[in-house]
């Protein structure tokens, strides 16, 4: 148990957090002391959010679409109606599901990479800087990826490095009005196996050797030459939310073991 408690009546904001990281930013804030608004579109949610209550954590388990606008703005209105404030967002919705040369791709794929991995980041912001600009205080942490430089998932590449841009932007845009905005870019993480997958068809015969060559091409760009911990994403993702990092905005922090992107 950790018994730091950074987030001491602190609420925050964790989309995508019924499984992989962000479960694991919920139930580690929910130790440090945070308030909680956990946001999600599968009732997996409610298994994360039963295990933050039962060990006595304050938790708010939202149902709720990112990848539109009225979803984000549900998922705020949640917290300001159970907590009257939203001090910390961690923007964690996103993820490949086709792995594939880029002229493999369909136009509808695309398209739903997109709304995957960029739109989610794109409506939580909007949506949550009202509140954040009246009081005059906020964090934003953004979960990126080192993939902006890969192969196999040019629009994924492209929805993380437009999170890359909306970071930077909005850190500039809204210092002034107290708000830090940071990001994390996620490398090779090792995690149990999705108990729902972004991508439910089984993968071809050609699909996973196209899948494999990410995996290599991961591993000979990483220094360390092997794949990170859920655990070393959640810490940094935790600093950057943390009143530790008070002095860091506009930054793109790389948790890939030297690989820089």
């Amino acid at each position: 148990m950790n018994t730091t408690q950074r987030f001491h009546n602190k609420v925050m904001i964790v989309t995508g957090a019924a499984q992989g990281i962000g479960e694991g930013v919920a139930i580690a804030a929910a130790q440090e002391g945070a308030q909680l608004v956990l946001a999600d579109r599968s009732p997996l949610l409610h298994e994360v959010t039963a295990r933050i209550a039962a060990a006595g954590g304050a938790v708010l388990p939202v149902i709720a679409d990112l990848e539109t606008y009225a979803g984000a703005k549900q998922v705020v209105q949640a917290a300001l109606n159970q907590y009257g404030r939203a001090d910390i967002l961690v923007n964690n919705v996103g993820g490949t599901i086709w792995a594939k040369p880029y002229q493999a791709y369909e136009e509808e794929q695309i398209e739903a990479e997109i709304r995957r991995s960029l739109f989610p980041t794109l409506w939580c912001c909007h949506a949550v800087l009202a509140p954040m600009i009246e009081r005059r205080h906020g964090v934003i942490v953004n979960v990126s990826s080192i993939a902006t430089r890969s192969i196999h998932r040019i629009p994924y590449a492209a929805a993380k490095g437009g999170v890359n841009a909306i970071t930077a932007s909005l850190a500039l845009e809204h210092a002034a009005d107290g708000i830090r905005v940071n990001a994390v870019a996620t490398g090779g993480t090792n995690a149990p196996p999705r108990k729902v997958p972004r991508n439910p068809t089984p993968l071809s015969g050609q699909e996973q050797e196209w899948y494999q060559a990410i995996v290599d091409q991961t591993l000979a760009s990483t220094l360390m030459g092997r794949y990170g911990e859920i655990e070393d994403q959640v810490r940094a993702i935790l600093f950057l939310a943390s009143d530790e990092a008070r002095y860091i905005t506009g930054s793109v922090l790389p948790v890939a073991g030297g690989d820089q992107g």
